[in-house]
């Protein structure tokens, strides 16, 4: 007989996890006609394996208490490789560290399980403490990059929540196997966050989406989202960013806003879904909104909708960061669905479900904010009398 054993609490959990892994995802009643809100979040805490949490050896750990808790699992760049919806997640622990896992399932709204361990990056930056927030980009050039927030303290004031941001990069062709290469560099722009990077160059080069910012927290003069371009990777400076989606007063995007997911490119333009976020009596709101920018010219708005696509909802509202969504993840199939993996309140993840065309009508049909409230009226009520002049004709 073997003197090794499993705590009888660990069968029990680990029935209870694989319950949750094998339940099926539904749709919403939510209705809007641009996109699908699907019941379930694809991943929680509670997805994290045990192995990872837990002393397995009940002589370590008679009580099976949790060791290394994990407290949140959230934000996930998105791909699609070797027939796998593949999430690259931040895991949040207790210790409010983050860190990087990749979950990977057969369906985009179910069924996701973590590889065996998580990422352990190459320590090549000494005074980072936290990373998190990852966009993947399956580029042209052959290579799967990985552009993240890369944060380490501010020595430069006596102030302990005081941080520094920057744009990390690695590179892998297998989500195994990573390479980190020096962080972006913005001549302009002291801090990062938020950075994306296109999956074509453009006029040559590699072109990111940028969020300049003065300061961690504030953007400061950081005047909305950027564009910039880069000759080399593997030395990595953006000389001039040019400001696409700028922050508008009273509007979604007052307080900041920042790229969301990887765009995605469509035979009518790039197509972003981002974060805006505006100030409130409880605190900051973020919700996501959609913008396209020029094929060619990928700094030119051809297209930004008035209001926000996906805003948080029900119980999507409560969390360690209520009233938040946040996305720097989607998936685009064969067929034109696309899968948006978006956080509720830093906590969860969740998925919603739509097409390019559907994205690409809001898009463009959508009217712009006109920016007073006068105007809005005006807005509304020329959709009424279009629609008061249809109804009489049926």
């Amino acid at each position: 007989m073997s003197q090794f054993k499993l705590h009888p609490e660990f069968l029990r959990q680990k029935e209870r996890q694989e319950a949750l892994l094998a339940a099926q995802n539904r749709k919403t009643d939510f209705y809007n006609g641009i996109y699908d809100r699907w019941e379930n979040p694809v991943l929680t805490r509670d997805h994290v394996p045990l192995e990872w949490r837990y002393d397995l050896n009940p002589a370590a750990n008679p009580c099976f208490m949790e060791r290394l808790g994990v407290n949140a699992v959230m934000n996930a760049g998105a791909i699609y490789l070797n027939g796998k919806y593949c999430l690259v997640v931040r895991v949040e622990g207790n210790d409010r560290k983050s860190f990087f896992a990749v979950a990977e399932s057969d369906s985009p709204v179910e069924g996701f399980r973590f590889r065996e361990k998580p990422i352990l990056l190459p320590d090549t930056c000494p005074q980072e403490t936290n990373v998190y927030d990852m966009r993947l980009t399956q580029h042209e050039d052959g290579w799967i990059y990985g552009v993240f927030c890369s944060e380490r303290k501010d020595d430069s004031v006596n102030d302990l929540s005081a941080a520094v941001a920057a744009a990390g990069i690695v590179r892998t062709r297998d989500l195994d196997t990573w390479e980190r290469l020096p962080n972006l560099v913005t001549l302009r722009s002291p801090q990062q966050r938020n950075v994306a990077l296109l999956p074509e160059f453009v006029d040559g080069q590699y072109a990111f989406c940028t969020r300049p910012m003065d300061d961690f927290i504030e953007t400061g003069s950081g005047g909305g989202i950027g564009f910039g371009l880069c000759r080399d990777i593997t030395h990595p400076v953006i000389d001039e960013e040019i400001i696409t989606s700028p922050r508008r007063y009273h509007t979604i995007t007052e307080a900041k806003n920042g790229e969301g997911a990887t765009p995605i490119k469509t035979e009518r333009g790039w197509l972003h879904i981002a974060h805006g976020v505006r100030n409130t009596a409880a605190g900051l709101r973020y919700v996501l909104y959609v913008f396209v920018t020029d094929l060619r010219e990928p700094w030119k708005v051809v297209a930004e909708p008035s209001g926000f696509l996906l805003a948080p909802r029900g119980w999507e509202r409560v969390g360690d960061v209520s009233n938040v969504v946040f996305t720097n993840g989607a998936i685009v199939d064969s067929g034109g669905a696309v899968y948006i993996y978006y956080a509720a309140s830093d906590t969860r993840l969740h998925v919603a479900s739509t097409t390019v065309d559907k994205l690409l009508d809001f898009a463009f049909h959508t009217p712009a904010d006109p920016l007073r409230s006068r105007d809005c009226v005006t807005q509304r009520c020329q959709l009424i009398d279009n629609n008061l002049e249809y109804l009489s004709k049926l």
